[in-house]
């Protein structure tokens, strides 16, 4: 159980934005199942998806820089969504920035004093084609996808992440410090070490526990995908923490002294992504790498329903380019079943979007939209 709710259905009822990244004005309602945004590409199909996974995090999926996703030359944005929760009724949720102000983020008009109390609130799950950098990138965007999962499951950890990372940055800055004023003190850096290993510690265990419990979720969706072709699996790549974190931040010192950054601790941490037992990064083809991170991503679903008992939203940002016909009509499938809650879907073709449907009675609406704004619902 997360933020105080069990067992609730939620969807998103209506949706009003002004001046969001190049959407000026726009005011949408929304079924429960799927919702369809269809038109060219840049038209703000995307950036409709980005404001609602604004309303669940806090910020951009795309753009850390919060005053970048104003509109050109205008001094704000806002970003409204109503929640439907079946035992709590309808929740305004809000965003707000104003040019040179301080973010605002409220739910039915008080204001959050730290945005970390919102998350988990309204579970999501997206999925873009730049998430391929999940498979491809560095370490720092698999850290980053294990933290996005479990703090929306898990309080407690969120608050240890934000501990450990405020005393990584002093212990950073006092190594930058020491180089710039040829000084050094060993107990000033004990004061910190205490920090990270007291949060890293509570990290390293979860994380590592949530691997375990994530793996076989994980397992189950990428044989769905690809038809039980390969032997998949997920390795939690970790220094040796347990029971041994002091000793470990003690003998690197000296690296750490001549590298001015901390070399040891769970901020180093990686997902081992693996295929038959090699890495899917240097030895799988793009199919299979696409199969790998589709089934990460509906696993994130998977998990987020199973500890919180509430069904994430499910963003498609234009991916149905990157699967062949077998593949969109078996997510579609299974998206639309009843495993799956709210899902908002982006896509280029029409014709496609509509023959989707002609075999379903399923719930869906298909919004058109253009340069000239949201042009009509079909």
């Amino acid at each position: 159980m997360v933020n105080g709710r069990n067992n609730a259905r939620m969807y998103l009822n209506k949706l009003k934005l002004s001046n969001f990244k190049n959407i000026e004005q726009a005011e949408l309602s929304f079924c429960k199942k799927v919702n369809c945004l269809v038109g060219e590409n840049g038209v703000g199909k995307t950036n409709i998806l980005d404001s609602i996974h604004y309303l669940s995090f806090c910020k951009s999926y795309f753009n850390v820089i919060d005053s970048n996703n104003i509109r050109h030359n205008e001094d704000f944005f806002s970003i409204h969504g109503f929640y439907d929760f079946d035992n709590n009724g309808i929740e305004k949720f809000s965003c707000v920035l104003r040019k040179g102000e301080r973010k605002l983020f409220k739910c039915d008009d008080k204001e959050y004093t730290r945005f970390s109390e919102h998350i988990g609130k309204i579970p999501l799950v997206m999925i873009t084609p730049s998430d391929q950098e999940l498979i491809v990138g560095g370490s720092e965007l698999r850290r980053k996808f294990l933290d996005l999962i479990i703090s929306q499951v898990d309080n407690l950890y969120l608050d240890n992440l934000i501990k450990y990372n405020k005393a990584l940055v002093q212990r950073n800055t006092l190594l930058k410090h020491f180089y710039q004023t040829n000084t050094f003190s060993t107990e000033s850096l004990k004061i910190w070490d205490e920090q990270m290993i007291s949060y890293g510690s509570v990290i390293h265990n979860r994380r590592k526990s949530f691997i375990e419990e994530f793996s076989p979720i994980f397992q189950y969706y990428y044989n769905f995908i690809s038809s039980d072709k390969e032997k998949v699996s997920l390795e939690y790549v970790s220094d040796d923490l347990e029971n041994n974190y002091e000793k470990l931040l003690d003998d690197s010192i000296e690296k750490d002294r001549i590298l001015r950054y901390t070399s040891i601790g769970i901020h180093k941490d990686d997902l081992g992504l693996m295929m038959n037992d090699n890495s899917v990064k240097r030895f799988a083809s793009q199919g299979q790498q696409k199969s790998f991170l589709l089934a990460l991503k509906l696993a994130q679903f998977e998990y987020i329903f199973k500890r919180t008992k509430i069904k994430p939203i499910l963003l498609l940002d234009d991916i149905f380019d990157k699967l062949d016909l077998k593949r969109i009509n078996q997510l579609l499938v299974l998206t639309a079943g009843e495993r799956f809650g709210q899902v908002f879907i982006t896509d280029t073709q029409l014709g496609r979007v509509e023959s989707m449907f002609e075999q379903t009675n399923m719930e869906h609406k298909i919004y058109r939209i253009s340069q000239k704004g949201i042009d009509y619902e079909i």
